[in-house]
């Protein structure tokens, strides 16, 4: 899939990996982005890339289509809601129980 940008690259990492939530929240300011509409979310950053691991790659719309908020009142909501729809669609890349 052809990106807006590499995910790899200075707009989508900062220069370093970043993986699936991390992604998401450097999208965000806590202070000023709150409430937030899913929407709102989806329109400005649903073309963008998200990288699961070293190898997979989805779009920001690809893990709100699991998403059932439509509006989340603070960045933990946010954080909880995507981690939820990400685990329910098999894009969750952390296991616990290995890092225990």
């Amino acid at each position: 899939m052809d990106w807006p940008h590499d995910p790899d690259g200075e707009e989508g990492s900062e220069g370093k990996r970043k993986y699936g939530q991390a992604v998401l929240a450097k999208k965000l300011d806590e202070e000023e982005d709150f409430p937030l509409q899913k929407a709102d979310f989806v329109e400005d950053h649903g073309d963008e890339p998200v990288r699961l691991n070293h190898e997979r790659v989805v779009s920001v719309d690809d893990i709100f289509e699991h998403v059932e908020e439509d509006e989340f009142e603070d960045i933990v909501d946010f954080h909880k809601a995507t981690g939820r729809a990400m685990r329910s669609a098999g894009m969750w890349e952390i296991d616990v129980k290995k890092h225990a």
